[in-house]
C-alpha cells in the first residue's frame, strides 16, 4: 500500500475515539454562527490532548493515556441515506487529486525506472469518510455516544431552565421508541453542562453568577463556562488569526451540522414527524443522480434484523442537491473563526482538558468498574475479571469451531442487559481508553461466548478487535493473529453480508500487514474485497494492492501495472476519469516498450479516451497517436476503430482552437531522409528518330560513382570557362538532391522553373488510408538579389493557412486531389512547386486531409463482431480475481452501470461516439514536417569525439532570376555501331526559355567518339561524291595510274580544335553567331565513331552554357546525358617499322626512310550481319614522317576480307623534307593518302582528322612524353639516354580506312570506319586494338637494403648501335681483265680496270647521323674475315689508301666516304667488312660502339 501521514497506530486509535454528542440552545447557536461555525465545528480542532492522562483500572493499576482524541458531533436523528454515503465518497475521491509539482517516487526495479506517487491521500480521504459515515450497530458499541454537552447561553432569559430543557431532550432522544438513532453507549449518558458567554455581546457578571448557580447544582466537575468570542470587530482586520478548522471542514463531513443544528432538537411537543424533517438539513441526504452507479441496490448492508436491507432511505424526500450546494459552497468560501483571538482558542482548548479530564475519563473509569463488577456478581466468579480470565484461559480450553463448522443461522439477538454484551460493552471501552490488555481479555472471552451461541456476528466483531488490540499492545507480546482478521473477513462477507464491516476490516488488517512489510498478504486481502457491488472501493482496493506488489522487497512490477490497469478500469466505471487516467498512465510506464503491443494498445487508447472525457486533447491526441505510429499487431478491423476515434479527438481539438496552426498528423509515417528534391522541368520524351537527353530525374537512381564522374566533368570546363583554374566559389549544379549529395550550401532554382519534391509516405496499418488536397507547406520570403540586404525589404509568406493573398501569385502549388496508401506500403508522392518570383523558399512539410477508406466490414458506423469480442477480452480482465474469490456473476453492463451525461465515448473499442454512429470517411486537416538530419561531421577532432549533424539545405532553395534553359535531340543516333565505325548524326540544340544561351560546350570524357567538325568551314563540307553514296567522308575520284603513290595534304591540329591548350575533355559547339536565341532550335552534324574496343560503352555527355547576361546566383547550368553504344569487332591491324636501306649520297634526296609492314586481319564474328570489309585507303599523319608508296600494290583496287581473312602489305615511309620541313615548324601535321580503291578520302578533313587528332592526343594524355632541351654544356647521363632513345623513335600514325558490306533486312548496306595505329619506334610493333595489360601474379613482398646508390640509367649497347646508318654504293658486277699486263698508262688502268692481275674498283660508303646532335664516328677499313667460311664464301680483297677515318657528323648530316677496293681474282665479295664506330659528341668518358649494318654488300667480279 501508498505511503500514508499517520502510522497504523495513530491511524486505529483515530479511528476509534469516544464519542460525545452536543445539544446546543438556540442562543449558543447563534453566538457560535458568528464564527461561521457550529459548536461541534468550533471545537473539533482542539479535541486532541496534547498531555498524557492517568486513569485506574478495576484491579486499581494506574493506565495512561497518550495522544487521546475525543469526537464531538451534533445529534442526528436518523442514519444517512446508502446513496448519500456513496455519493459523499465519490465526490471525497473526486475531491482529492495527486498536488501539481509533486515529487514522485522513483522506484527502480531491474530495467524500469518508474515515477509512482509516493502518498495516495485520495484513499486515505476516502478511508476517514467511511469510517466516518459508518453507522453505529447493536452488535458492538465502539461508535456510541459515552456523554453528551448540554450548551446554554448567557443571553438566554433562564441558562439554567434552557439547561433543563435540553436535558429532558436527551433523554427523550436516549429512551423514546421514537427514535433507533443515534446510539447511547449506557442508559446512564454523562452530561456535561456548558455555558457560553459571548464576550463581545454579554454581561459578564451575570455569565459568573449563572455559572456560581450552576456549579452549586451540577457540581464543579459537570459544569464550566467558556468565554469566547473577545475579538474587536474593528481591529480585527490588521490581526492575522491562524485558521485551524480549514484541515477538518474542508472535508465533505457526513457529520456536518451547520445547516440543521437549530432544527435537530425539536421542542418538546414535537412529534416524529419533525425530528425527521431535521434530516433534511443536515447537507446528507442527496437524492440519487444519474451519474451515481445504483449497483449497490443488489448488495444492501445487513447489520441485524432491525436494520433491513434496502429500508435505510427515510420515507420522505431529501433536500434538493441544489440548496445543499450552494449552502456547501457559502460556508466554506466564508472565512471562520472571525470574531475568535488566540486567547479564545486557548480557551476552547483549555475547555476540552477539563471536560476530558474531569468529566469524560472518570466517567469511563467508573463505568469499567461497574461493569466488571456485574460481570462479576452474575458469573459468580472471583473479585477481579483477571482471575477470571486466567482461569478460564488455565483451564480446560472447548476446542473452538471454525468458520466453515458454522451454519449460516438467522442473526441471533442479545438483550441489552445479557451479560455477552456487557463483556463487549467493557471491552469496547477499555480500547476506547488504550487500555489494549485488558480490551482483548474481553474480546477473547465474549468471542467464545459468540460462537458457542453462534451469533456470527457479534463473534465477528469480537475477532476484529481482539486482532486489533493484540496489535496496538504495548511491548509486542502477542504475535498479531492474522487468522482472526481473516475469519472476521470472511464472516462479514460471506455468512452476515454485511460488506461494509468486511471492507472496514479488510482495511485494518491490509494496514496492521502493511507495517509488518506483509506486503503480499496485504494485496490478497485487498484483492479478494473487490467485487461488483462497488466499483469505487474495488478500484481503490485494487490500487492499494499494486502499490503493495511495488513496494514489496523484490518489487513485481508486472503485477504492478496489472493490477494499475484493474484499477484504472474500475475507475473508468465509477466515473472517477481522472482517477482512471492516473492508474493507466502510471501502468504505461511498464509497458511502454517491452513488446507487450497488444497490452499497449488497450492502455494507450484507454488513455486517449479518459483524457478526451476530461478535456485534455493533447494528452489525448498523443495516446491515440502512439497506437497509430507502433508497430501494431492488432487487426486490420480494430486498426480501423483505432483510426476513426483518432480522427474524431483530432476533429474535436481542431473545432476547439480552428485558428490555431495545423495540428502534427501521424500517419502516414515519412521517411524524412529519403525525400528527393528535383529542380527543373521534366524532359519532353523521345518522338520517333528523335531521342532526347536523358538529363537528370527522379526515376533514376543515384549512383555515387557516376556522380563524381558528372562532378569531374563539370570542374573541367569550368576551368576551362575560368582560364585554367576552377573558381573558389564554384558549386556544383545538383538537378536532384536526395541523402546522398552534398546538401550542405543551398540550393539555387531558377524563376518559372518547377520544384519537385518526392516524399516517401509509408502505412504502418493494415488498413488503407486516403490523403486528399495533398501538397507541399513552404514559407517564402521576399527577396531581389540583385539588391543589397540593406536595401532588400524582406515579407514572408505561407500557405498553411492559404490565407495570404500573395501566396497563389509567388508561388504555385500543385494539389493532389487523392492519394491513397494501402495496408503497409510504402508509397511516394511527387508534389511541386512553381515560383514566380525570386526569394528564399522553406519547404516545410506536406499539408493533407487524413481519412479512411470505408471498407465493407463495416455498417451503419457499428463494427463488426471480432472487434467487439476483443474489446470485450481486453477490458473484462479486472474479473479475474472477482471469480477467484467467489464473487457472483458479473452483472450485465446496462444493469449495473449507467453512464452519465457527459459521457462522450464508450468503453468498447469501435462502439459508437455520438448518437451510436462513428462516422465513416472522417476527414482531418493537419501536416506533417519534413525534419532531415544532416551528415554526421567527422572532420575535426572535436567533431571526431562528438556527436554532432550539418545542416541539410536541400528543402531550402534559393529562387533566382531566369536563366536559358537547353534542351537536346539526337536524331538517328545509332545503339551499335562496329569498332572504328564513322556515322554521322545529328543533335538538335532548343533553348526553351525566354533568355538567351551561349557559350554551349560539351565534355566528355571519350573526346574520341563524336565530333562536331572542323573549326574552318572549307574542310568541313562533304564532296558531292560523297553525298551521292551516302559518306561520311569527303571523297574525290582518283586516276587509277596514281593509286600507289602517296596524295599529301597538311593541316593544323588547331584547325580541329587541338594543340589550343584546353583539355582535350571539353570541345565548343559551333552555334551559329555563339547564341542560341530564346524558343530557337539549329541541328548540327555530328560524326561518331565506334570505340576499339567491343562491348557495351556508357558515354557520358555533358553541355555547358551560359546565360548571355551577368547573373548573381548562376554564373552556367549544364544538361547531362548518357549514352549506351554497344560495339562489335571489325578489322584488327599491326604495324611494324624498320629503317631501308636506301641511302642516296645526294644529301637533296630522302636520306631518311622507313619501310612499314600493316598486318590487317578480319576478326568480325559476323554477329553484325557483315560479309566482308575492303580496305580502300591508308593514309598517315605525322609531323615528321609521310608514307610515299605501296611497294606490293594489289591486283585489285581494293584489299577485300572475308571472315577470318588476313591481308599483307607494305609501304615505304620519308621524312618530310623542305618545303614541307618549314611547315612541320608550324604545327602542321601532313597528311599522305594512299589509296587502294577507286576514291580518295581526304583524311585532312573532317570527319577523319577529327578523330585522327583525338585518338592521337588522347594517346600522348595517357602516356605524356616530357620533351628534352638541350642546353649549353655538355648533357647529363639522363639526357643521353633519352636522346639515343630518339634515335630510334618514329611518330607515324597510320589511318586504315575501310568499307563493310553488311546485310540487315535483306537490305545490303555499307557501312565505312578509320582504324589507328601508332608507330613509336623502329622495330616495335603497335596494333588498332587497346593492349589488355595482363594481371600479374601476387609474390611476396621482399624488403632489400641496396648496398650502393643507383647510377642513372645509361644507353643500352642495342640502341647505341643504330646512331649511324650506313650504306655501300658500288656496281653490282665488275669485268676485269686479269689475265692482261698492267699498263699505267692505259685507259683501263685509268678506269680502274688493272691489267694483270689486280682490280681496283671505287666504292662510296654513305654515312648518315640518325641523332639530332652530332656524333663522333671511326671508320676502321683493317678489319677482314679471318674464318674459312666467310673466305670460302666471299673471298678475299684489300682496301687501298687510308685504313681509318676520324669523321663527325652534325645531326641528320650525310657524308660520303670514297674507298678503292683491290681485287686479285674473279668472285664474289662483300664490301660490308670495314668497320664503323659512333660516339656521341661531348662523351669522352664513352667509348665508341659499332654501328650494325643491316644486309651484306654484295659484289660479283668476272674476269674477261
Amino acid at each position: 500500500m501508498a505511503q500514508c501521514v499517520q502510522s497504523v497506530q495513530e491511524f486505529i486509535q483515530d479511528t476509534f475515539v469516544p464519542m460525545v454528542a452536543v445539544l446546543c440552545s438556540e442562543a449558543a447557536d447563534s453566538s457560535t454562527r458568528k464564527n461561521n461555525l457550529s459548536f461541534a465545528e468550533l471545537v473539533r480542532p482542539f479535541c486532541r490532548l496534547t498531555s498524557e492522562v492517568h486513569m485506574r483500572d478495576p484491579n486499581n493499576q494506574s493506565h495512561v493515556i497518550k495522544n487521546l482524541r475525543i469526537s464531538v458531533t451534533g445529534i442526528v436523528t436518523q442514519p444517512p441515506q446508502q446513496t448519500a454515503i456513496r455519493k459523499l465518497l465519490s465526490e471525497v475521491v473526486s475531491a482529492s487529486q495527486p498536488a501539481e509539482g509533486l515529487v514522485a517516487n522513483v522506484i527502480t526495479a531491474g530495467d524500469y525506472d518508474l515515477n509512482i506517487s509516493a502518498t495516495t491521500p485520495w484513499f486515505e480521504a476516502y478511508r476517514e469518510c467511511f469510517f466516518q459515515s459508518m453507522s453505529p450497530s447493536d452488535h458492538e458499541f465502539l461508535h456510541h455516544y459515552l456523554a453528551c454537552m448540554l450548551v446554554a447561553s448567557s443571553r438566554d432569559p433562564d441558562p439554567v431552565d434552557q439547561f433543563l430543557k435540553l436535558s429532558q431532550e436527551q433523554h427523550r432522544i436516549q429512551h423514546s421508541s421514537d427514535y433507533s438513532y443515534p446510539k447511547w453507549f449506557i442508559p446512564n449518558t454523562l452530561k456535561y453542562y456548558v455555558l457560553l458567554h459571548d464576550v463581545s455581546d454579554g454581561e459578564e457578571q451575570r455569565a459568573e453568577s449563572v455559572y456560581e448557580e450552576m456549579k452549586q447544582r451540577y457540581g464543579t466537575q459537570g459544569c464550566y463556562l467558556l468565554k469566547f468570542n473577545s475579538r474587536i470587530p474593528s481591529s480585527g482586520a490588521d490581526e492575522q488569526i491562524p485558521d485551524p478548522w480549514s484541515q477538518y471542514l474542508n472535508r465533505n463531513n457526513l457529520q456536518n451540522q451547520e445547516t440543521c443544528e437549530d432544527d435537530l432538537v425539536p421542542p418538546l411537543n414535537k412529534n416524529k414527524e419533525n425530528s425527521t424533517n431535521a434530516l433534511e438539513l443536515d447537507g446528507l441526504d442527496h437524492p440519487i443522480n444519474d451519474g451515481i452507479p445504483n449497483n449497490f441496490k443488489s448488495h444492501p448492508f445487513e447489520e441485524d434484523d432491525l436494520v433491513q436491507s434496502g429500508e435505510l432511505d427515510g420515507p420522505h424526500p431529501p433536500k434538493s442537491v441544489e440548496i445543499m450546494n450552494d449552502s456547501v459552497k457559502q460556508n466554506s468560501s466564508s472565512a471562520r473563526g472571525l470574531s475568535l483571538t488566540l486567547t479564545d482558542h486557548d480557551r476552547i482548548r483549555q475547555f476540552i482538558q477539563e471536560f476530558t479530564f474531569r468529566g469524560l475519563l472518570p466517567h469511563i473509569e467508573k463505568t469499567i468498574r461497574q461493569l466488571n463488577d456485574q460481570l462479576v456478581s452474575r458469573k459468580g466468579l472471583s473479585r477481579s475479571l483477571f482471575t477470571a480470565t486466567k482461569k478460564w484461559f488455565s483451564g480446560s480450553k472447548v476446542p473452538e469451531k471454525t468458520i466453515n463448522e458454522l451454519k449460516n443461522a438467522s442473526s441471533l439477538l442479545y438483550p441489552p442487559e445479557a451479560p455477552e454484551l456487557q463483556i463487549r460493552k467493557m471491552a469496547d471501552l477499555c480500547f476506547l481508553v488504550q487500555h489494549y490488555d485488558l480490551a482483548y481479555n474481553c474480546y477473547h472471552t465474549a468471542k467464545k461466548d459468540f460462537l458457542n451461541d453462534q451469533a456470527m456476528l457479534y463473534a465477528a466483531g469480537a475477532l476484529e478487535m481482539a486482532a486489533a488490540s493484540v496489535f496496538l499492545q504495548p511491548g509486542a507480546q502477542r504475535q498479531y493473529p492474522t487468522h482472526y482478521m481473516e475469519t472476521a473477513i470472511q464472516t462479514y462477507k460471506d455468512l452476515c453480508k454485511n460488506l461494509m464491516l468486511a471492507e472496514r476490516c479488510t482495511l485494518l488488517s491490509a494496514e496492521i500487514l502493511k507495517s509488518q512489510a506483509k506486503y503480499s498478504e496485504a494485496a490478497t486481502l485487498l484483492i479478494r474485497m473487490t467485487s461488483e457491488d462497488s466499483d469505487l472501493r474495488s478500484a481503490l482496493l485494487l490500487e492499494q494492492a499494486a502499490h503493495c506488489f511495488i513496494n514489496m522487497r523484490s518489487p513485481m512490477v508486472r503485477k504492478f501495472a496489472f493490477h494499475m490497469i484493474l484499477a484504472g478500469h474500475r475507475f473508468g466505471k465509477a466515473d472517477q476519469r481522472k482517477h482512471a487516467l492516473r492508474c493507466y498512465s502510471q501502468a504505461m510506464q511498464v509497458y511502454k516498450g517491452k513488446g507487450w503491443n497488444l497490452a499497449e494498445d488497450h492502455i494507450n487508447f484507454t488513455i486517449g479516451r479518459q483524457s478526451f472525457t476530461l478535456r485534455q486533447l493533447d494528452n489525448a491526441v498523443s495516446a491515440f497517436r502512439h497506437i497509430l505510429i507502433n508497430d501494431s499487431k492488432q487487426t486490420a478491423a480494430q486498426q480501423e476503430a483505432f483510426l476513426r476515434e483518432y480522427l474524431y479527438v483530432y476533429k474535436s481539438v481542431n473545432q476547439s482552437s480552428p485558428d490555431g496552426p495545423l495540428p502534427q498528423l501521424p500517419l502516414p509515417c515519412i521517411n524524412s531522409s529519403a525525400t528527393r528534391v528535383f529542380f527543373g522541368h521534366d524532359r519532353r520524351p523521345s518522338e520517333g528518330e528523335k531521342q532526347a537527353a536523358t538529363h537528370v530525374s527522379l526515376d533514376q537512381e543515384y549512383e555515387r560513382e557516376a556522380s563524381q564522374q558528372w562532378k569531374e566533368l563539370e570542374e573541367q570546363v569550368a576551368a576551362v570557362v575560368n582560364k585554367g583554374t576552377v573558381p573558389l566559389n564554384f558549386q556544383l549544379t545538383q538537378y536532384c538532391l536526395n541523402s546522398q549529395t552534398d546538401n550542405l550550401r543551398f540550393p539555387v532554382a531558377v524563376v518559372e522553373e518547377p520544384v519537385t519534391v518526392e516524399v516517401a509516405f509509408k502505412n504502418p496499418l493494415k488498413v488503407p488510408l486516403l490523403l486528399k488536397d495533398l501538397s507541399l507547406l513552404w514559407k517564402f520570403n521576399f527577396r531581389d538579389f540583385n539588391k543589397s540586404l540593406e536595401g532588400d525589404t524582406r515579407d514572408s509568406i505561407s500557405n498553411e493557412k492559404d490565407v495570404h493573398p500573395k501566396a497563389s501569385h509567388s508561388i504555385g502549388t500543385e494539389v493532389i486531389s487523392e492519394f491513397q496508401i494501402n495496408g503497409e506500403e510504402t508509397k511516394v508522392a511527387r508534389l511541386k512547386l512553381l515560383p514566380h518570383q525570386t526569394g528564399e523558399l522553406h519547404i516545410l512539410g506536406v499539408v493533407y486531409n487524413l481519412s479512411t477508406v470505408q471498407s465493407a466490414s463495416t455498417q451503419d458506423g457499428l463494427d463488426s463482431s471480432p472487434v467487439m469480442q476483443v474489446a470485450g477480452s481486453c477490458l473484462n480482465a479486472s474479473n479475474l480475481y472477482s471469480g477467484k474469490s467467489g464473487s457472483k456473476p458479473q452483472i450485465p453492463h446496462n444493469q449495473r452501470h449507467q453512464p452519465s451525461s457527459s459521457d462522450q465515448l464508450e468503453y468498447f473499442h469501435g462502439l459508437s461516439w455520438t448518437e451510436g454512429k462513428t462516422p465513416h470517411g472522417l476527414s482531418v486537416r493537419g501536416r506533417q514536417y519534413l525534419e532531415i538530419q544532416g551528415l554526421r561531421l567527422n572532420n575535426t577532432k572535436e567533431e571526431k569525439t562528438s556527436v554532432k549533424y550539418g545542416s541539410d539545405r536541400r528543402l531550402d532553395p534559393i529562387i533566382t532570376e531566369a536563366m536559358p534553359l537547353l534542351e537536346v535531340f539526337f536524331i538517328n543516333f545509332p545503339t551499335g555501331l562496329l569498332c572504328g565505325e564513322i556515322r554521322k548524326t545529328y543533335v538538335e540544340f532548343v533553348n526553351v526559355s525566354r533568355c538567351p544561351l551561349t557559350g554551349l560546350k560539351v565534355v566528355c570524357k571519350d573526346p574520341d567518339f563524336f565530333s562536331f567538325g572542323s573549326k574552318t568551314a572549307v574542310l568541313t563540307p562533304l564532296s558531292p561524291t560523297a553525298s551521292e553514296n551516302c559518306s561520311a567522308y569527303k571523297t574525290v575520284v582518283t586516276d587509277c595510274a596514281c593509286m600507289s603513290s602517296a596524295l599529301t595534304s597538311s593541316v593544323s591540329p588547331a584547325d580541329f580544335g587541338m594543340g589550343t591548350g584546353n583539355p582535350l575533355w571539353v570541345t565548343y559547339v559551333p552555334l551559329p553567331d555563339s547564341v542560341l536565341l530564346p524558343e530557337a532550335s539549329v541541328q548540327l552534324p555530328m560524326w561518331l565513331r565506334g570505340p576499339d574496343e567491343e562491348g557495351v560503352h556508357e558515354i557520358n555527355f555533358l553541355f555547358y552554357y551560359e546565360s548571355t547576361k551577368p547573373h548573381s546566383k548562376l554564373s552556367h547550368r549544364v544538361l547531362r546525358h548518357t549514352a549506351i553504344i554497344c560495339t562489335s569487332r571489325s578489322l584488327s591491324v599491326k604495324a611494324t617499322a624498320c629503317r631501308s636501306n636506301v641511302l642516296e649520297a645526294d644529301e637533296q634526296s630522302d636520306s631518311d626512310n622507313l619501310l612499314v609492314f600493316l598486318d590487317v586481319a578480319n576478326i568480325n564474328t559476323s554477329e553484325a550481319g557483315v560479309r566482308e570489309f575492303h580496305i580502300i585507303q591508308v593514309s598517315s599523319g605525322s609531323e615528321h614522317w609521310r608514307l610515299q608508296k605501296c611497294i606490293n600494290p594489289a591486283e585489285d583496287k581494293d584489299a577485300k576480307l572475308s571472315s577470318r581473312e588476313r591481308a599483307k602489305l607494305c609501304f615505304r615511309a620519308t621524312r618530310c623534307q623542305n618545303p614541307e620541313a618549314t611547315l612541320c615548324t608550324e604545327r602542321k601535321y601532313i597528311f599522305a593518302d594512299i589509296v587502294l580503291g577507286s576514291e580518295q578520302i581526304i583524311s585532312a578533313t573532317t570527319p577523319c582528322a577529327d578523330f585522327f587528332f583525338q585518338n592521337c592526343y588522347a594517346a600522348r594524355s595517357r602516356k605524356t612524353i616530357p620533351q628534352t632541351t638541350m642546353g649549353p654544356g655538355r648533357p647529363k647521363t639522363g639526357d643521353v639516354t633519352k636522346l639515343v632513345q630518339r634515335c630510334s623513335e618514329v611518330d607515324l600514325n597510320i589511318i586504315v580506312l575501310w568499307k563493310a558490306y553488311v546485310v540487315e533486312d535483306n537490305k545490303q548496306l555499307i557501312l565505312e570506319g578509320q582504324l589507328h595505329v601508332a608507330l613509336e619506334s623502329i622495330g616495335k610493333e603497335a596494333c588498332s586494338l587497346p593492349q589488355v595489360q595482363e594481371t600479374q601474379e601476387m609474390v611476396l613482398l621482399k624488403f632489400t637494403r641496396p648496398e650502393q646508390p643507383q647510377l642513372p640509367a645509361r644507353p643500352s649497347m642495342e640502341q647505341l648501335s643504330h646512331l649511324i646508318k650506313i650504306s655501300f654504293h658500288y656496281p653490282e658486277y665488275y669485268d676485269h681483265p686479269f689475265h692482261q699486263k698492267s699498263c699505267e698508262n692505259h685507259p683501263l688502268h685509268q678506269a680502274g680496270r688493272g691489267e694483270g692481275s689486280l682490280c681496283f674498283v671505287p666504292v662510296t660508303l654513305v654515312l648518315f647521323n640518325c641523332c639530332q646532335i652530332e656524333v663522333d664516328i671511326i671508320i676502321d677499313l683493317r678489319h677482314k674475315a679471318t674464318s674459312p667460311e666467310m673466305l670460302e664464301v666471299h673471298g678475299s680483297f684489300t682496301w687501298l689508301g687510308q685504313t681509318q677515318y676520324k669523321i663527325q657528323l652534325k645531326g641528320q648530316e650525310v657524308y660520303s666516304v670514297p674507298l678503292k677496293a683491290c681485287f686479285v681474282h674473279a668472285g664474289v665479295y662483300n664490301l660490308g667488312t670495314p668497320r664503323v664506330f659512333a660516339k656521341l659528341a661531348d662523351q669522352s668518358v664513352q667509348c665508341e660502339t659499332s654501328q650494325q649494318n643491316s644486309t651484306p654488300a654484295l659484289i660479283i667480279i668476272n674476269s674477261i
